[in-house]
């Protein structure tokens, strides 16, 4: 599959923010009925649905723009972050929080749109993961 370094390819993760984070991870294990696949300090993370999707719960201290646009963060999965963040400032768009190495291949950056709406885009293996084994069932089974 071609892309252009702007294509947005799929939802990555999805975000939310807590003050309590341990109260958070606690909830959220009871409605998921499963532990976080992964975690550390300011951050857990569940893998849950069908296509195990991901749903990040990020202690509010980290949050970045205070004040600004808030609630839950959806990121697109993008192949090209660097690129596309760059478009989406050329477009008119602001800076929310910047290009950032969050470990294991997992890159994040946010903008704001000239609406108010927040964007985010990720580099997610994760996704490039779910979407390569997808493809490759579709193509033992054409």
């Amino acid at each position: 599959m071609t892309t252009s370094q702007s294509t947005f390819r799929g939802l990555a993760n999805v975000s939310f923010f807590a003050d309590d984070l341990d109260a958070a991870r606690r909830w959220y294990t009871d409605v998921f009925g499963i532990e976080p696949y992964f975690a550390r300090d300011g951050y857990v993370e569940f893998r849950v649905g069908d296509d195990l999707d991901e749903i990040g719960i990020i202690d509010r201290r980290y949050a970045p723009g205070a004040g600004g646009p808030s609630g839950a963060v959806v990121s697109w999965h993008v192949d090209d972050l660097a690129g596309t963040f760059a478009r989406l400032v050329e477009l008119g768009a602001t800076v929310h929080d910047g290009i950032r190495e969050r470990g294991a291949g997992f890159v994040t950056a946010s903008v704001v749109d000239p609406f108010g709406n927040l964007l985010a885009v990720m580099t997610n293996p994760h996704w490039v993961e779910v979407t390569a084994a997808r493809e490759a069932l579709a193509d033992r089974h054409a």
